[in-house]
């Protein structure tokens, strides 16, 4: 997926039993990789962009996820835009949905204690091994090597989207052009997918962005600006 992806299982289950929960969660990745990659000329994705394939006959995951991006575009007015390049690249909410999904089978298979990372993108559920409650650093958006907060949880999907490793690459749809205002933003939620959605579309949206935000239900967020003020949600637990 073009990332760094890492779980940690922290259920006291035997070796073999994790071992097969990884695998299937890393498999399952892979084929996400191969449907949806915006870089491999045979993926679906690229497929449909290229009208070789049409979206009906597409699988039902890509119907899904293109049905859901057209919801997402209707509910951040225009912002989040799986065609703002001009060819279908539904990444802003492919990876924390494929995370998201990942993190459902493993609590599903009987693993409650886990955590997922995508880049950046986290699912946690349950307890570290260590028995405490999760800790996530969100990196600071000018030194690779620093956190700028940490937030702890049992049960959180966080998904942060930023131009400080790839520059200005989200695009403002109405504008065409790079978006500027927020250098990072996360979201916090209980669906991944959405939140990865919602960072993506802030970004976008630019200093509009932060009030946007503050009034999504059920969301908590916090967003670094291009002038470096740390906005953050009055409810969100950081520490």
């Amino acid at each position: 997926m073009g990332t760094a992806i890492s779980l940690d299982l922290a259920d006291d289950l035997p070796a073999a039993e994790l071992d097969a929960l990884a695998e299937g969660v890393f498999a399952w990745l892979r084929e996400v990789d191969a449907r949806f990659s915006t870089y491999r000329a045979d993926s679906e994705v690229c497929r449909v962009g290229r009208g070789e394939l049409r979206p009906a006959e597409a699988s039902a995951d890509l119907r899904a996820v293109l049905a859901r991006c057209a919801d997402l575009w209707g509910v951040t007015d225009g912002y989040f835009d799986a065609y703002a390049t001009g060819r279908l690249d539904p990444s802003g909410y492919v990876k924390g949905w494929a995370v998201q999904l990942a993190s459902d089978r493993l609590l599903a298979a009987g693993a409650p204690n886990h955590c997922l990372n995508a880049g950046g993108d986290v699912r946690v559920r349950g307890h570290s091994s260590a028995g405490s409650a999760w800790r996530i650093g969100v990196r600071h958006p000018w030194d690779a090597t620093a956190t700028c907060l940490v937030l702890t949880g049992t049960d959180l999907a966080v998904a942060t989207s930023g131009v400080y490793e790839r520059g200005h690459h989200v695009l403002d749809p109405r504008q065409g052009t790079p978006a500027r205002g927020l250098r990072s933003v996360t979201v916090v939620g209980a669906d991944l997918g959405l939140a990865d959605a919602y960072a993506t579309a802030a970004v976008a949206m630019g200093p509009a962005g932060v009030n946007w935000l503050a009034g999504l239900p059920d969301h908590q967020h916090a967003i670094v600006t291009d002038d470096a003020r740390l906005i953050l949600s009055p409810a969100l637990q950081a520490g």
